[in-house]
C-alpha cells in the first residue's frame, strides 16, 4: 500500500522537486488521484443536484410552482459559484488536497441539515450554504490534476474527472427521485447525503499528497487578484468560460422541467419513472472520456465544437410528442454537453502558463452561475410558453456559444492541439 493514509488528503507539501512532471498514466499513484477524484465528483454532484429529480415532489409539498421549486437546484449551484474563487485562494494557501478534503467534510455535515427543513426559505437557505461547502471540489480538483498528472495526459484526466462527475450526479438522483417518490423529498436527500458520506470517506483515504504544489505564501491572495484579472483580459480564456455559462445554463434548464413535462398530462409518467431519465447522463460518462481521448487528435476546439452540435440536435429531437424520441434526444444532448464540458474544463486549466487554479475558478464560476440564472430563468419560459419556447431558448445559448468559439480561437499553452 502507498503511503498515503486517510489523513494524506489533510496535507500537504511544497513543491521539493523544481522539474517535476507529473505522474505518467498508469501509474500507482495516477490511477489513485482519478479514483480518488471520482469518488470525490460522487459525494459532490449528488448533493448539489440531489433535489432536482424530486422537483415536481418539493413543488407540491411545500405548495410552490415549477421555477420555485426548481430554485432549490440554483440555491445549491449559486452558493457553489460564489465559493468557487475564495475557495481557489484558500487551496493556494492551504494546499489543494486539504482544500478540498475541508470541503467535502462540511458539505456532507450540512447535507444532513436539508431535510429539516420546514419551508421552502429554509430549504433554500440550507442548500445556498451546502453549495458553498461542495464549491472546494470542482474549484480545486482540476488546477490539482494539471499540478500532480503529466501534461501530456492532462486532457484525458480531466475527462475522466468529469465522466465521475456524471455518476455523481446520476447516483444521486436515481436514489432521490424513487425515494421522493415513496417516502417523500426529505428521506430522498437524506438518501443521497448517506452515500455522498460514504464517498467522501473513500476519497481521503485515496487521494495522494500534493507534489507539484507550491503555497503562494502572505502575497498570495493580492497576486492572485491580479492574476484573475489577467485572465478576464484574455479573449480565448473568456470564449472558454463562456461555454461554461451557456451550455451549462441550457443543459440544467432541460433536466430541471423536462420532468415536469413527462409527469404532466402528455405522458403521464410517473416520479420514479421521470427520475430514469437521468440514466442519460451514462452517455456523458462515455462522451466526456471519449472527447478528452479525441482532443489528442483533432484538437480542443473541434472536439468542443462537435459537442454544441450534438447538443442542439438533441435538444430538436425532445420537441417531439413520442417518448422514445424525446428519450433518445436528451441522451445525444446529455452526450453532446459533457463532451463539450470535459473538453472545456480541461482547457480552462491547461491553457494559461500562470494562475492555472484562479482559471479554473473562473470556469467553475461561469458554469455555476450558468445553472442558478438560467436555469431558473428557464423555469420562467417554461411556466409562460411552455416546452417549445423553452427549447429555442436552449438552442439560441448552444448556437452563441459555439459563433464565440469559432470567432474567438483560444491559444495557449495547453498540451492538446488547439
Amino acid at each position: 500500500m502507498s503511503s498515503s493514509s486517510p489523513t494524506s488528503a489533510l496535507s500537504h507539501s511544497p513543491d521539493s522537486a523544481p522539474l517535476w512532471e507529473g505522474h505518467p498514466k498508469g501509474s500507482r499513484a495516477y490511477r489513485r488521484i482519478l479514483a480518488g477524484l471520482g469518488f470525490a465528483g460522487l459525494a459532490t454532484f449528488a448533493q448539489l443536484y440531489s433535489t432536482q429529480s424530486a422537483l415536481p415532489t418539493i413543488a407540491a409539498d411545500l405548495g410552490t410552482t415549477a421555477a420555485g421549486a426548481g430554485l432549490t437546484v440554483s440555491a445549491a449551484t449559486l452558493g457553489l459559484a460564489a465559493a468557487v474563487i475564495p475557495w481557489s485562494f484558500i487551496a493556494d494557501r492551504t494546499g489543494r488536497t486539504r482544500a478540498m478534503a475541508i470541503a467535502i467534510i462540511s458539505a456532507t455535515i450540512l447535507g444532513f441539515l436539508v431535510p429539516l427543513s420546514g419551508s421552502l426559505e429554509v430549504l433554500l437557505a440550507f442548500r445556498f450554504v451546502e453549495g458553498m461547502a461542495l464549491g472546494g471540489i470542482p474549484a480545486v480538483a482540476i488546477a490539482y490534476l494539471n499540478e500532480e498528472v503529466s501534461r501530456g495526459h492532462a486532457a484525458v484526466a480531466a475527462g475522466t474527472y468529469v465522466a465521475g462527475t456524471t455518476l455523481g450526479g446520476l447516483t444521486g438522483r436515481l436514489i432521490a427521485g424513487p425515494a421522493a417518490d415513496i417516502w417523500g423529498w426529505r428521506a430522498g436527500t437524506l438518501a443521497v447525503t448517506c452515500v455522498a458520506g460514504l464517498a467522501a470517506i473513500v476519497f481521503l483515504l485515496l487521494l495522494p499528497r500534493s507534489r507539484g504544489f507550491t503555497p503562494s505564501g502572505g502575497a498570495g491572495f493580492r497576486a492572485s487578484l491580479l492574476v484573475l484579472a489577467s485572465h478576464l483580459r484574455t479573449p480565448g480564456l473568456v470564449v472558454i468560460y463562456a461555454q461554461a455559462f451557456l451550455l451549462m445554463g441550457g443543459f440544467v434548464t432541460v433536466y430541471n422541467y423536462l420532468g415536469f413535462r413527462l409527469a404532466g398530462p402528455a405522458f403521464g409518467l410517473s416520479g420514479t419513472v421521470v427520475s430514469l431519465i437521468f440514466l442519460a447522463y451514462l452517455s456523458g460518462t462515455v462522451s466526456s472520456r471519449w472527447a478528452a481521448g479525441l482532443t489528442l487528435r483533432h484538437g480542443r476546439r473541434r472536439v468542443l465544437l462537435c459537442g454544441s452540435a450534438l447538443m442542439a440536435a438533441g435538444l430538436v429531437a425532445t420537441l417531439s410528442t413520442m417518448l422514445p424520441v424525446v428519450l433518445g434526444g436528451l441522451v445525444v444532448f446529455t452526450a453532446g454537453f459533457f463532451a463539450a464540458h470535459g473538453v472545456a474544463s480541461g482547457w480552462a486549466g491547461a491553457l494559461p502558463s500562470r494562475g492555472r487554479g484562479q482559471s479554473a475558478s473562473l470556469y467553475n464560476l461561469a458554469y455555476y452561475l450558468g445553472s442558478s440564472i438560467v436555469g431558473w430563468a428557464g423555469g420562467l419560459v417554461f411556466q409562460w410558453l411552455g416546452w417549445s419556447a423553452l427549447v429555442v431558448g436552449t438552442l439560441f445559448l448552444t448556437v452563441l456559444a459555439a459563433l464565440l468559439m469559432v470567432l474567438v480561437r483560444p491559444q495557449g499553452s495547453g498540451s492538446a492541439r488547439h
